[in-house]
């Protein structure tokens, strides 16, 4: 019983992930990001006018790949098991 309590206190004021999970999070962020930058353009200046620059292979298809990836990767971080230190 002691021991448990011991182990609780040890780990009170530790954060619930690892380093090496922040640091992939913030890259799967990274990575959305680029992905919703790759999203935006294609429009046309005057509303008169059709471009068709929107339906692009980089918006259409692309793009959301990299966001899903993104978001895949983000899951990756959250469930990766940090190596213990030895």
């Amino acid at each position: 019983m002691a021991e448990k309590k011991e182990q609780v206190s040890k780990n009170e004021g530790a954060f619930a992930l690892g380093r090496e999970n922040y640091k992939l999070i913030l890259i799967g962020i990274a990575i959305i990001i680029i992905g919703f930058a790759l999203m935006s353009g294609g429009g046309s200046n005057d509303p008169n006018v059709f471009s068709k620059d929107v339906f692009s292979f980089r918006r259409i298809t692309l793009a959301p790949g990299v966001v899903l990836f993104g978001f895949l990767f983000e899951i990756y971080a959250i469930m990766h098991k940090p190596r213990s230190k030895q």
